[in-house]
């Protein structure tokens, strides 16, 4: 069974950058395609990026397009979400997922999470 485990939120100026990273647990880990999702209360949840388990394809919401760059080690065991030129609007925990196959948008489609990490941009 993966385990993923997020961490590098935080609190950031509209305009920063944050790296968050999705550390996995569990041998089979490179054959899962892996999501970055956020979650504001009283809202969905959000999908963000998606890779698939090679990391060749990717895929983003068009609100985080050209801002955000989703890419995985697998060497490592770990999925990394790049995010740049962050505004207010941005805000929200950020959750890890991991679906067995595909590329997934829907968060239905993913089997395991991570606890989440909170990013916070000011204004």
């Amino acid at each position: 069974q993966v385990q993923l485990v997020e961490s590098g939120g935080g609190l950031v100026q509209a305009g920063g950058s944050l790296r968050l990273s999705c550390a996995a647990s569990g041998r089979s880990f490179s054959s899962y395609a892996t999501g970055w999702f956020r979650h504001v209360p009283g809202k969905e949840r959000e999908f963000v990026a998606a890779t698939s388990w090679s990391g060749i394809s990717t895929y983003y919401a068009d609100s985080v397009k050209a801002r955000f760059t989703i890419s995985r080690d697998n060497t490592k065991n770990t999925v990394y979400l790049q995010m740049s030129s962050l505004k207010p609007e941005d805000t929200a925990v950020y959750y890890c997922a991991a679906a067995w196959g595909g590329l997934p948008t829907t968060y239905r489609d993913y089997e395991v999470w991570g606890q989440g990490t909170q990013v916070t941009v000011s204004s």
